[in-house]
């Protein structure tokens, strides 16, 4: 059976709305198009849809079948049709996960230039504290801090970060040599050893540790310029809080603690969309 897709329409709008006018309106069409596309659906049928009230409409069994089906597949249709946000290619979802810190501090700065560059990628961008499992929260890629090294995983190097001593201007005024900073509260991550590898950078002892532990390097920042204490914290990150005076860095010593990687399932099939943004981003970086 070929029935017209504009009947199959007339019918779907008037039967939501129980009514020829309301579904004219929607459509943009007359009151008596609508009716004369409805009848001629019934005709080719050979069913009726509707019983013809003196006040409106009614579906009949018949109708009541075909409708759930018929708005269905209609918006199924209109949920496709909305991923061609150009106009010319089809908008393809690309899901990253990233660790805080890089996401506020160099990722969405720069994230319209890609999304300019990229229209039909239609970009999901979910944080973390460095934890994440890339399967289970079905990522495209998730963008780490470590060595590389992450099982059944394809890594790509990014950006070094260095760690470096960072506090408020308040706190900075104590501070005339690295000795000084062990009469002041050192705020720690959960990776224990950085202070100690700083203070062995520096030739000195490291202090007994007290300060709050942070399992994200943009809370202990945070921390660190309300004046909490001194953090060791990746100084390409902090790049704004430097510039504005929220953060000052009193010493220029500084430790390699790492870098962060792009990285991916090597099982996962790459798109248009990842290769797309593992392009950019790699330029970006380097």
């Amino acid at each position: 059976m070929h029935l017209p897709l504009n009947s199959l329409r007339a019918f779907e709008v008037s039967a939501r709305f129980l009514s020829f006018t309301r579904a004219a309106s929607e459509l943009n069409v007359t009151q008596a198009a609508i009716s004369q596309q409805v009848k001629n659906l019934e005709e080719r049928m050979g069913v009726q849809l509707f019983r013809r009230l003196p006040r409106g409409l009614a579906l009949t069994d018949e109708g009541i079948a075909l409708l759930p089906v018929l708005a269905e597949s209609f918006g199924r249709i209109g949920a496709v049709l909305q991923q061609f946000g150009d106009g010319r290619r089809l908008r393809e979802v690309l899901t990253v996960g990233a660790v805080g810190t890089f996401a506020v501090g160099w990722l969405i700065p720069r994230l319209r230039d890609f999304q300019q560059a990229h229209p039909f990628v239609d970009f999901r961008l979910f944080t973390n504290n460095n934890r994440v499992d890339i399967a289970g929260e079905g990522l495209d890629y998730a963008i780490r801090f470590g060595d590389g090294a992450w099982h059944a995983t394809e890594a790509e190097a990014l950006l070094a970060a260095p760690l470096s001593p960072m506090c408020s201007p308040a706190v900075a005024s104590f501070l005339r040599d690295p000795a000084d900073l062990a009469g002041q509260v050192l705020l720690r991550s959960y990776r224990t050893d950085e202070w100690a590898a700083w203070f062995t950078a520096a030739a000195l002892p490291c202090p007994l540790l007290r300060g709050t532990v942070f399992d994200s390097s943009l809370t202990m920042a945070e921390a660190a310029a309300q004046g909490a204490g001194v953090a060791l914290l990746p100084t390409r990150m902090f790049a704004r809080e430097l510039q504005h005076g929220r953060l000052t860095r009193p010493f220029d010593i500084e430790i390699a603690g790492g870098s962060y990687w792009l990285t991916r399932l090597k099982s996962k099939q790459v798109t248009p969309a990842m290769q797309a943004f593992r392009a950019w981003l790699l330029d970006a970086t380097n």
